[in-house]
């Protein structure tokens, strides 16, 4: 049969079988993280977050029309997107492997027989359905993120040198490299991880070109591929708009022309460089020179997918995030320059002191009314202690404290450059990339979050004697894994196929070996190395290495070869082909998809969607929501821009709230929603103006009104402002203790408060500033809260860190997912147990009637932040219980309790946290009657802590480990469950918790000697 043929119907085959998995498993509207962002930025053409991804949004939007208008299934066609890209992955990554494995084991001019052809085909079915369902390719390809796309224009790359490779002495073979310059363009839309293949690249073009390869030309060729990557990079992202930039501020500030004009001249200049170059080198046959021109114009051509960014900026859409309306404005946005610099090759400590500011700082630059304006300049800080490649260099207390217990380092050590190599290897390496790839290859633990503890979130085979050698006794394994989903065991095979593959690759063909190698490792540890990742990170970031799990994908299709050849060689070829092959697909991809299934299959999950409802639900109409973190912002913001649910409340991020951007939009009608009451004007706040402002104390007496705070922390006049030790004068806080003078009749007309409820309302809302300066961002919630006067009602997300109250805490009351500021006299009960505070009717209304529960108790896989919003509701049916016991509504209390049992996932466990949530339930069980539920509740967490903290007590024991927070939880819930239940006169229930507890006090005093109740 035609080797053709038969290479694109085995490779649609794996086409289909990967798309059908991903669209069988996609979750059937947004995930958590970025997912809701980019969503809504897609259906509405909007601006995402730095350094943006046009031509993802772009292809996304193309899929939405597929929902046929209707709203609620633009989310689910997204995902789709997502899932038919990852499916052309792997028809990419078949066909990869299927020419390396013929270029491997078919001369040239040589017959190929039915058993090599067999053996090809193999190989390309084994690797590539390897990495359908590898653990990290599997998570982004069933959700709208841009990982998907990403993967498939780095397999469209490398199999297109490859075609080059194979056609190279044809005429036009060049046409193929001018391809991969265009989808290399085109790729940086969506993501950068594309780049990462160029030294790979210019690898298989040097040993083509070449009749002998050389030590001095493979060193050449690497250097070569290093500086074409460090060129699109720097050269073309950067520094051509950085040109642009600096040309237009020219233009505009010296030649006082308009601005845009120096751009203009700039991209004429440039376009007229590139014609020129291009027609000289046809004129004077510089073949190399005019291939490199004419790939730096179709990577411009790709690169130009930006413009939809400053197109879409200019129409001000609702989420436009940094505004990049203007060159300098651009340029920050593409350099990412909201996030900050990590040093990468020499810097500070986490320990390192200030000890001064360098001068010559960059100067930040922004647009005016008729020209560009200083912003400020660039702080670069200087140190002591400075280090070569500075791996432990946050200064965060919590990141601090972390490098000295990983690395066991006092504090008086300040780290060398062995101990920050030590921290490269042991965590950044040996922890956040060679824990995914084991994930990937050998086995999961569970999907906790990993934080370096041991005890979570690791890799595991099912080996048990490797397993107990490698991690700590595992002979009894606690539900939080055996019950995990995520608790997926590969026994190593998928592993020991890849190392096969590769060590029979370089056996037989060490340029190819070398080349996929080199894959491995730049889409791999050279991301470790560029990223310098901090540690406890809020998620894993396994999907930014796929690159290399690509690769090693490669590397265990060839398994299957290297099989034939070693264990099959004495059969015919082609039943060694077929045995080869059949072995090498139950090895790795069969194994690897029975045990991944149910933790990658998000079908019936909609908890994302439904908590984003709940979020809104929670608030009054024409509210301001103020929201902080990615999980509390992005699905909220998904569902009221796409599905266009409650479009009359104002999301607020306060992670965004610093800038004059941001500030920009919330003075504009969104939706239904009207301009936030911001008075200050833009000259105000823009930015360089009042970033931050100290609190200097003046000692003043008594609260003082917010408003007049406001006026001072506006005010232009020097007399109100502090000197600062650059000569610089700022304004200032002069006190924390802020208030705000309260109409009550106001407060009841607008609804803020029931009439019935007049006696509580408090005349004046007084409360102490919590942080010692100001913010943009502050100063902006101050100026809403000063001038609001309660026409619209203000929220805070119940996941916001509660120093983002400013102070407010005693005036939030819950309604749910959101904490509603009113002016009710404040509890001074000093106590540290004092009951969160609860708008009880509200909070009983939303429970009851508007609140959905995203299938929690139904869906056959949550994934961890679904999980953690199990504590989330568990804890507000149990507060509302508690609160209408209080109040004495029994019946109404039962009716939540009720509701709770048939909403929530009541049997199962997430971590130890479970049993603190359920606890305080079973608690108000016990005082509603609900005896034989509060009992099985007790029962069931004992259970759970007792085998929990003995698997704890076990790999103490065997590796020597010092403590953990689950042992110290556990302990002290189960002596609370064994008083309670003692309490409510169940004394057998009693006794049996108290057994449990003797026996594990007895095993953890040997390693824990100081837990107990605490």
């Amino acid at each position: 049969m035609n080797y053709s043929k038969v290479n694109n119907i085995v490779g649609w085959i794996c086409f289909l079988i990967a798309t059908l998995t991903y669209v069988l498993t996609l979750e059937p509207s947004a995930s958590f993280w970025d997912c809701g962002e980019f969503i809504a930025s897609a259906f509405r053409m909007q601006v995402v977050h730095q350094p943006g991804a046009p031509l993802f949004l772009m292809i996304q939007r193309f899929f939405s029309i597929f929902a046929g208008g209707d709203l609620t299934r633009i989310a689910y066609w997204m995902n789709v997107g997502s899932a038919v890209s990852s499916g052309a992955t792997i028809l990419f990554l078949f066909w990869t492997i299927t020419a390396l494995a013929k270029k491997t084991i078919v001369k040239a001019g040589e017959e190929l027989t039915t058993g090599k052809l067999i053996s090809i085909m193999g190989a390309g079915a084994v690797g590539a359905l390897a990495y359908t369902f590898s653990d990290s390719f599997w998570f982004s390809a069933v959700e709208s993120e841009v990982y998907a796309q990403s993967s498939l224009f780095t397999a469209i790359v490398f199999w297109a040198i490859l075609k080059w490779e194979a056609h190279a002495d044809e005429p036009r073979a060049d046409r193929w490299l001018l391809f991969i310059a265009y989808i290399m363009g085109l790729s940086i839309g969506i993501h950068l991880l594309n780049l990462l293949t160029i030294p790979a690249l210019a690898f298989v073009y040097y040993f083509k070109r070449t009749d002998k390869a050389t030590t001095g030309g493979i060193f050449k060729t690497l250097i070569v591929g290093i500086l074409i990557l460090a060129v699109i990079q720097y050269g073309i992202i950067q520094y051509l708009v950085s040109f642009g930039a600096y040309f237009d501020l020219f233009f505009v500030n010296t030649l006082g022309l308009g601005f845009g004009t120096g751009v203009l001249f700039f991209a004429i200049l440039l376009i007229g460089a590139l014609v020129w170059g291009i027609r000289y080198s046809i004129q004077h046959q510089k073949k190399l020179l005019n291939l490199g021109l004419l790939s730096a114009v179709l990577i411009i051509f790709g690169y130009a997918s930006f413009s939809m960014i400053i197109i879409r900026a200019k129409a001000d859409p609702n989420l436009n995030n940094s505004a990049p309306k203007d060159a300098f404005s651009f340029l920050s946005y593409l350099n990412r320059e909201q996030y900050g610099d990590r040093p990468l090759l020499y810097g500070p400590n986490y320990n390192s002191e200030r000890t001064g500011v360098a001068e010559g700082g960059k100067t930040i630059w922004r647009k005016g009314k008729d020209k560009y304006e200083v912003a400020g300049r660039k702080t670069d800080y200087e140190y002591n202690n400075n280090t070569l490649l500075p791996r432990m260099y946050s200064d965060d207390a919590r990141h601090a404290d972390f490098y000295k217990e990983w690395m066991h380092l006092d504090d008086s050590k300040n780290p060398n450059l062995v101990d920050n190599i030590g921290f490269l290897a042991s965590y950044q390496i040996g922890y956040m990339y060679m824990r995914y790839f084991f994930w990937n290859f050998v086995g999961r633990q569970n999907d906790e979050q990993g934080q370096g503890s041991g005890f979570e979130g690791e890799w595991i085979s099912g080996i048990k004697p490797i397993d107990s050698w490698l991690r700590g006794d595992q002979s009894h394994l606690p539900p939080s894994t055996v019950d995990n989903k995520a608790y997926n065991r590969f026994y190593f095979l998928p592993l020991i196929m890849g190392i096969i593959g590769a060590l029979w690759h370089f056996k037989r063909n060490q340029k190819d070996a070398g080349v996929v190698g080199l894959l491995f490792f730049f889409t791999g540890i050279a991301i470790v190395l560029y990223l310098n990742q901090k540690p406890l990170e809020p998620r894993e970031r396994d999907y930014a290495y796929v690159g290399s799990f690509y690769a090693f994908a490669i590397w265990i299709g060839l398994g299957a070869l290297a099989l034939k050849e070693w264990v099959f060689k004495k059969v015919s070829p082609t039943a060694g082909a077929i045995g080869a092959t059949v072995i090498g697909l139950l090895a790795a991809p069969v194994i690897m998809a029975e045990q991944g299934w149910d933790d990658h299959d998000r079908s019936t999950k909609l908890v994302p969607h439904d908590i984003a409802l709940d979020y809104l639900q929670s608030c009054a109409p024409n509210a301001i929501l103020f929201t902080y973190g990615d999980n509390d912002t992005y699905p909220l913001w998904y569902i009221q821009e796409v599905e266009n649910v409650r479009p009359d409340i104002r999301i607020v991020n306060l992670s965004l709230f610093d800038t004059d951007w941001y500030i920009n939009g919330l003075r504009q009608k969104q939706n239904e929603s009207a301009p936030l009451p911001i008075t200050m004007k833009p000259e105000q706040y823009v930015q360089g103006e009042r970033d931050v402002m100290p609190y200097d104390d003046y000692k003043l007496a008594g609260n003082i009104e917010l408003k007049n705070v406001v006026d001072l922390l506006l005010s232009n006049n020097d007399g109100d402002k502090v000197a600062m030790q650059d000569g610089s004068k700022s304004n200032f806080l002069p006190t924390k203790n802020l208030k705000i003078t309260v109409d009550p009749q106001q407060v009841i007309s607008t609804g803020t408060v029931p009439a019935a409820d007049a006696s509580k309302i408090t005349t004046e809302m007084a409360w102490k500033f919590n942080k010692g300066y100001v913010t943009k961002g502050t100063l902006a919630m101050f100026d809403i809260l000063a001038h609001n006067n309660w026409k619209r009602p203000i929220y805070f997300a119940s996941t916001v860190p509660s120093d983002q109250y400013n102070g407010l805490d005693k005036y939030l009351y819950s309604e749910g997912l959101a904490l509603r500021l009113l002016p009710l006299k404040a509890d001074t009960t000093a106590s540290d147990d004092k009951p969160e505070q609860l708008n009880t009717p509200v909070l009983y209304n939303n429970v009851m009637n508007k609140f959905k529960w995203g299938n929690m108790k139904t869906a056959k896989y949550l994934d961890p932040q679904s999980s953690d919003d199990t504590f989330i509701f568990t804890n507000i049916f149990s507060s509302l219980t508690g609160s209408l016991i209080k109040e004495g509504k029994i019946d109404e209390a039962k009716k939540v309790v009720d509701k709770y049992f048939a909403v929530m996932p009541t049997d199962k466990f997430f971590g130890i946290r479970t049993v603190v949530v359920k606890f305080y339930m079973a608690e108000n069980l016990y005082k509603l009657g609900e005896t034989a539920r509060a009992n099985d509740i007790f029962e069931k967490s004992g259970d759970y802590i007792s085998k929990e903290l003995n698997y704890l007590a076990d790999i103490s024991q065997s590796k020597g480990l010092t403590g953990s927070q689950n042992i110290q939880t556990g302990l002290y819930y189960l002596d609370r469950m064994i008083k309670t239940s003692k309490a409510a006169g169940q004394d057998k229930l009693s006794e049996k918790l108290q057994k449990t507890f003797n026996s594990l006090e007895g095993r953890l005093s040997i390693f824990f000697p100081q837990q107990g109740p605490q």
